[in-house]
């Protein structure tokens, strides 16, 4: 452990024990409680751009930083039903979220979005924010520039060509590059301007340093600050950069929605029913380096071709461009968006459930997520929060669960590391779940 948020710490902070009394396990609980509302603050943070809150929310992130003060709970089982709860919370901010997103940008319908490029100058947003996206297009059409100046996605601002209140927007055009990991050498190669809106910035490279802004919550240390959303200093800066030449890249499928997936229940039922459709997979999160995400292109390569893949998250991009075929008609690879659109996924898989009278762990579905950061921590929390068992999780194990604390969540979720993924496949397909009945979470630790 190290901890070092009191004067009592010792130099250098506690590392074995703190002076307070409490031991590594119960400051791995309070620092993942930490990092799931980290991750919940990002969903709320992104609802309240748009106009929409829920102060229950922000009750429950206050309760949950107060409990991790110090000398102000030392109950290992509170943590963890506060861990549950931050679960419970957190997907109520990503129904927030979904919510603001429909309401405000209309519903998402499936859509095919061009990777090459239009003539014109051109501006790459990544990020998470449409807001800042939505108010980027506006004024670029407002100014009339919409044939001067063409925009781009990056990342996991791609699914924002779904929403038909910013597809209408003529100066929106397609997506340049993948996830957050290449930004450097995908922004060194764009030639126009670039705006970081959210998480997933890195510092700038002298090869873009001079044409990159951020807006909102993003900063950049020595990058021009948008403030009010008031773009038309990007704008010029824009103007001032070498025209892109057309170039037709191929392109790639996003949109889809609980909404528009739903509307096919009776058909999608009727084919899991028949054998045609034998196991959905839902694998999604975080793209990082760590060698590990090999087995996530793997494992989508091997998945046979009578299984659905749900996914979201810009871990996707390593593998979305495959073409995965259809299942009478219904695309193999789904696209749900960002990562708070698991909220989607969720909502289908409780709605199959009920409509075959059974609940999310009796279904064919697997789940298998990447986490790089706290947003895909606080997903994890609320599928557990749900009883969602199995789920396996990597490419590594998180570095702030002590080995104890793992094990209680190994026996009362059986919460997976990624192995071998032909192994792991086999594992799936003949799904079998095991949970082991044991001690009170306290218990086992102490």
């Amino acid at each position: 452990m190290l901890c070092n948020q009191c004067s009592m710490s010792l130099e250098g902070g506690c590392t074995i024990r703190g002076v307070c009394g409490k031991d590594p396990d119960l400051n791995s609980l309070q620092e993942a409680l930490l990092y799931g509302i980290k991750g919940t603050a990002a969903y709320y943070y992104h609802a309240l751009e748009v106009g929409y809150d829920d102060p229950k929310i922000g009750h429950f992130l206050a309760e949950a930083l107060y409990s991790t003060l110090t000398n102000v709970n030392f109950d290992k089982n509170r943590f963890l039903e506060l861990i549950l709860e931050n679960g419970r919370v957190h997907l109520e901010a990503m129904e927030l979220l979904d919510k603001a997103y429909v309401e405000t940008f209309g519903r998402p319908e499936p859509v095919e979005v061009p990777t090459g490029t239009a003539e014109g100058h051109g501006i790459l947003v990544t990020g998470h924010s449409y807001k800042a996206l939505y108010e980027l297009l506006r004024q670029i059409e407002e100014m009339g520039l919409e044939d001067e100046l063409k925009v781009y996605t990056h990342s996991e601002m791609f699914p924002a060509h779904a929403y038909p209140e910013l597809r209408k927007f003529k100066a929106l055009y397609g997506n340049w590059g993948g996830s957050w990991l290449y930004q450097k050498k995908e922004f060194a190669e764009f030639p126009g301007v670039i705006l970081g809106t959210s998480n997933c910035v890195q510092q700038p490279t002298k090869a873009y340093q001079d044409r990159i802004f951020t807006v909102g919550i993003a900063g950049l240390e020595g990058v021009p600050h948008i403030e009010d959303y008031n773009f038309e200093p990007l704008i010029k800066r824009a103007l001032e950069t070498p025209r892109m030449k057309a170039y037709d890249g191929g392109k790639l499928l996003t949109g889809f929605h609980h909404t528009n997936v739903l509307a096919m229940k009776d058909r999608l039922i009727e084919l899991i029913q028949e054998g045609r459709i034998r196991h959905i997979f839902v694998v999604g999160g975080c793209d990082t380096p760590h060698k590990g995400m090999g087995y996530y292109e793997r494992l989508t390569e091997l998945i046979p071709e009578d299984a659905l893949i749900l996914s979201a998250a810009c871990g996707k991009f390593r593998y979305n461009a495959r073409n995965y075929g259809t299942i009478e008609g219904i695309p193999r690879f789904l696209d749900f968006g960002q990562c708070n659109n698991v909220y989607s996924i969720i909502e289908i898989a409780a709605a199959l459930a009920n409509e075959l009278g059974t609940d999310v762990n009796s279904l064919p579905v697997s789940i298998v997520l990447s986490w790089m950061e706290q947003k895909a921590i606080a997903i994890l929390y609320s599928l557990l929060h749900l009883g969602i068992k199995g789920i396996y999780i990597g490419p590594k194990a998180p570095e702030f669960l002590t080995p104890n604390v793992f094990e209680i969540l190994r026996k009362q979720f059986d919460l997976r590391l990624i192995g071998d993924p032909e192994k792991d496949l086999r594992d799936m397909l003949n799904k079998g779940i095991k949970v082991e009945e044991g001690s009170p979470l306290a218990e086992e630790l102490d």
